[in-house]
């Protein structure tokens, strides 16, 4: 795998390839193969985030702390750092043991803090800095809510208009420690959106913010 691909669309380059392939490194694939995981990078880049995007809500909002802290929860979230994680592609380029299968949401979650602490290890704040104000600053600025109660969300509005709303699991998928469930909205029986997840809770979430986004 070219590792370095993962940064190409934001122009950055990581120079230390060792330190990235630690960061993509998963515990179960580390205990099979006798290296190093993410685990280390993830706490720094845990760290690393919290503080840069705590800046950005400081200087461009005038919130009360309690808001830019509710506001800075919401945006470094697992279910937000999953989605940031969609758009590098990152899930194709994760180390993972064989007993494993493919990284859940959670690991991918990790795997994200950890790349920033890499971008923080070889470039310093200014260069995270400036892939938050790339890639997570628009989610920030369309109020993207990662942590919605689409299902509550599309109930309330077919209810307006007097239809019904019902779920369909199309698919469950994966070794039993890791499920991948799909899941189908219809709304009076027509199919409106899909969705997968590692529950089928999840799933449904993920249909139904479907459904919403499309019906809204």
């Amino acid at each position: 795998m070219n590792e370095k691909a993962i940064l190409e669309k934001y122009n950055i380059n990581i120079t230390n390839t060792k330190l990235l392939n630690t960061a993509l490194t998963h515990s179960s694939y580390a205990n099979e193969n006798n290296t190093v995981s993410y685990e280390r990078l993830e706490y720094l880049g845990d760290a690393v985030l919290e503080i840069v995007c705590s800046e950005y809500l400081f200087y461009n909002t005038d919130y009360p702390e309690g808001e830019m802290s509710r506001l800075r929860s919401l945006y470094v979230c697992e279910n937000a750092l999953y989605e940031y994680s969609k758009e590098l592609n990152l899930d194709k380029y994760i180390y993972i043991g064989n007993g494993v299968g493919s990284p859940n949401k959670t690991i991918i979650a990790d795997v994200f803090e950890s790349l920033m602490a890499v971008i923080y290890i070889e470039h310093g704040l200014s260069e995270v800095k400036r892939l938050f104000n790339e890639l997570i600053v628009p989610y920030i600025k369309r109020k993207e809510d990662f942590l919605m109660d689409y299902k509550s969300l599309l109930q309330e509005y077919v209810q307006t208009i007097k239809k019904t709303v019902t779920y369909n699991l199309i698919s469950e998928d994966g070794p039993a420690h890791d499920r991948t469930f799909q899941t189908e909205v219809l709304i009076d029986g027509e199919s409106y959106g899909v969705g997968t997840g590692n529950s089928k809770k999840e799933s449904e979430q993920n249909a139904a913010k479907d459904a919403y986004i499309k019906m809204k």
